[in-house]
């Protein structure tokens, strides 16, 4: 099933069918072991009321058997010879003998059976006229057995008890009464009937509500997914799927999926802007180095080879630059080396031979400034942002390295130029952002290098702020964590 509404109903309609159908074997179960235990107990007290008149030593044929037709009795002796029955018993099972014919047997007490005509109250009583010794019942549990029984031509289940009685010339006889099943039947049959009606009922209910209701929940799902389509098939970075009112999963779905719409049509805008403004920032080296080469080649006397060379210093940069950051939007990730920062900032001080303004540079020399990290693109981060000084810069430029109170290493660089305006000090950190547009741009960079020193900062698990410093400038902060 490719459904997923289909998958739910589906599921939920097995998950109550199981559920039903394990509480209606236990509903049956519980019901019959009530009702058979409530037939027990009426052929228990039928049993023992019989068994009371033989341990009375009650003549066989005199037993006295309440609705004989509802409780059939059977009664056999030590032997298992049939000595009562109950009347119009015409065959019986599950009492251990199938008989229902009595046999001769010994009386229950003195007298019965005798040829002396005397009446059962004559032979209760002894020649010297005290009464006679009693018998006993069996106090325990009975035996309970189920069967059938056929009475004056009816055939029935029963439920049957069997108690044993002691006479008082100690013989024992075993009264079997039994009890019908039909109300047990009866009942559960109608119980098992109205489960098997009404299960499928259910189960139809049970799967339509699902269906309509998965449906229900899923339909803002299918909004999202046509929208999803619209705005592949359009390539419509702009569109949003719909949110709906709910607070629901599917709500935060819409929510995260507009979310990812936003960041992806940003991000395809930012490379539209850096190829357009990559485009326009090497056009201008390629076509004055193309002005110089072309004039050198008609008149070589004319060639600029000082300008050319720094055309092409110029147009290496920037594709490094470029290069750069095609790296680091790539996802690649900065080498786990561990570095001094000190010492890397006073290496890359003192490389700067040719800068117009002498960088004074302040490292405690009893600090721990190791960072883990790339050492070229740290030392790049640093390059930058005194290239970035030397520019702005009237006559000083200050670079300090320190250890912040949370572990992290502070690289700071000031200078004594303009400084950064306070709304713009995180626009300059977009790319091929420059705040001076009188500037030239042989004067100046692309605009990628405070980008840059950012963007490698962060990869750093640290970061780059500009603000301004005490002499008036600007002053930029690499913050990044301690090694360890």
């Amino acid at each position: 099933m490719r459904s997923v509404r289909a998958r739910a109903a589906l599921g939920a309609t097995v998950v109550v069918a199981l559920a039903l159908i394990g509480a209606g074997i236990a509903v049956l179960l519980v019901l019959r072991a009530n009702l058979t235990g409530q037939a027990g107990l009426q052929a228990e007290v039928v049993a023992r009321e019989v068994a009371g008149q033989l341990a009375l030593d009650v003549p066989y044929d005199r037993l006295e058997m309440r609705d004989e037709e509802d409780h059939p009795v059977q009664v056999v002796d030590e032997d298992g010879r049939v000595v009562a029955v109950s009347k119009d018993l015409e065959a019986i099972s599950g009492t251990g003998t199938d008989r229902v014919s009595p046999v001769p047997s010994a009386a229950p007490g003195r007298g019965s059976g005798s040829d002396d005509g005397d009446d059962g109250d004559d032979d209760l009583a002894d020649d010297d006229g005290a009464a006679p010794a009693r018998g006993e019942v069996d106090p325990g549990e009975p035996d309970f057995t189920n069967g059938t029984a056929t009475v004056d031509g009816e055939s029935a289940d029963y439920r049957f008890a069997s108690v044993r009685a002691t006479t008082s010339r100690g013989v024992t006889l075993t009264v079997h009464a039994g009890a019908p099943l039909a109300a047990e039947q009866e009942a559960v049959g109608t119980v098992r009937g109205a489960m098997l009606i009404g299960l499928p009922v259910l189960l139809l209910v049970v799967a339509g509500v699902t269906w309509l209701v998965t449906r229900r929940a899923l339909r803002p799902v299918e909004g999202i997914r046509r929208e999803m389509a619209a705005i592949t098939a359009s390539e419509d970075l702009s569109r949003r799927v719909p949110e709906p009112a709910s607070r629901d999963e599917i709500a935060r779905l819409a929510r995260t999926t507009n979310e990812t719409l936003t960041a992806l049509e940003a991000s395809v805008d930012r490379q539209r802007r850096f190829v357009a403004d990559a485009s326009h920032e090497l056009r201008s080296p390629i076509a004055s180095l193309r002005t110089q080469l072309e004039v050198g080649a008609a008149h070589p006397e004319l060639l600029d080879v000082p300008g050319a060379v720094a055309d092409t210093v110029r147009l290496q940069a920037l594709a490094a630059d470029l290069l750069l950051l095609a790296r680091l939007d790539a996802g690649e990730r900065p080498g786990r080396s561990t570095l001094d920062l000190g010492a890397l900032v006073r290496e890359e001080v003192s490389q700067r031979v040719g800068d117009r303004i002498p960088v004074t540079v302040s490292v405690p020399d009893s600090g721990d400034f190791e960072v883990t990290g790339s050492r070229g693109q740290l030392a790049r981060v640093i390059g930058n942002l005194l290239d970035n000084a030397e520019r702005h810069a009237r006559d000083t430029v200050t670079v300090s390295v320190r250890a912040a109170e949370r572990g992290d290493v502070l690289v700071e660089v000031t200078d004594d130029g303009a400084g950064v305006p306070a709304d713009e000090r995180e626009r300059i950190f977009e790319r091929f952002v420059r705040l001076d547009d009188a500037r030239t741009r042989d004067d100046g960079g692309a605009g990628l290098g405070l980008a840059i020193a950012r963007d490698v900062a962060v990869r750093h698990g640290g970061g780059l702020t500009a603000d301004g410093a005490p002499e008036g400038g600007a002053r930029f902060t690499l913050r990044l964590p301690a090694a360890g």
